[in-house]
């Protein structure tokens, strides 16, 4: 189960996606997300390169999942300059590549999903394997208790329903599920009620790690896995009920900080063009 679009492991295109940094910022699905406009191929990989304030590795690696030849999934935090956006064509709000299995997002773009309780950007946020962070990006870790709310139980409740339909139309088709998904929507699902029982997000499955691995090998049952996911389900339901998370994430403290860094970016911007 991916987070974001996956990069070819040829070598890749890269591809941004130029937008209002305003504009509405749809949950990200497992497969690529909806394209507004033609792909611009130079547009985004100079700010990937030069403002990236926060990467991380994702994917399995960080779920503590790795087995050999596990790729090493790239996600980063890119600000772009403030001038940017007083242009007509305006900064990509995300970015895959230059490397093979990078994607990154603008840092408004980041902020408004992960303000959404989208489960990706979340993870990204607590992933255990930090590959860079600046200044900014450090302000962005330590404001990841305010993106954080009971908005997380249905969110991660959607995706992991959408996620065992696909599973089932797998069953009634081939007669079996795509077993390394069936791994990742259990652990998802242990994520999600973890999250809502102690306020705090955890990536790394520790003791789990060997019990996934069996489903992903294909020597659980169907039937077995489909008994877990119910049970985590409903412990996760339960646990939103009297969870220590706020109902609400503290957007007022998120836009603060975000306003605060558009205003140094085009404050550092201007005395750079003195």
């Amino acid at each position: 189960m991916r987070s974001e679009p996956s990069a070819s492991q040829a070598a890749p295109t890269p591809r941004a996606v130029p937008a209002h940094p305003a504009s509405p910022a749809p949950v990200v699905p497992s497969g690529s997300p909806a394209s507004p406009a033609p792909a611009i191929p130079a547009a985004g990989i100079p700010l990937v390169r030069d403002h990236t304030v926060y990467s991380c590795v994702m994917g399995s690696r960080a779920f503590g999942l790795a087995t050999d030849g596990s790729d090493t999934d790239l996600r980063g935090v890119f600000l772009a300059p403030t001038e940017l956006f007083w242009r007509f064509e305006k900064p990509p709000t995300h970015v895959e590549g230059p490397a093979p299995e990078q994607f990154s997002w603008e840092l408004e773009r980041f902020c408004a999903l992960a303000l959404r309780a989208n489960p990706n950007i979340l993870e990204c946020l607590y992933s255990p394997l930090v590959a860079s962070v600046d200044d900014t990006g450090r302000e962005l870790l330590a404001l990841r208790q305010a993106f954080l709310s009971r908005q997380a139980h249905e969110t991660f409740t959607r995706y992991a329903l959408g996620q065992r339909k696909k599973l089932e139309a797998d069953v009634r088709t081939h007669g079996a599920p795509r077993w390394k998904h069936a791994m990742h929507l259990l652990r998802l699902l242990t994520s999600s009620r973890d999250l809502l029982r102690t306020g705090s997000l955890t990536v790394d499955v520790g003791e789990q790690r060997e019990p996934l691995l069996a489903v992903k090998r294909g020597e659980v049952s169907w039937s077995e896995v489909e008994r877990r996911m119910l049970r985590l389900a409903t412990e996760a339901d339960e646990a939103a009920v009297g969870s220590p998370l706020p109902p609400e994430p503290d957007t007022a403290r998120v836009e603060d900080f975000l306003v605060r860094v558009r205003r140094a970016s085009a404050l550092k911007g201007a005395a750079g063009g003195r």
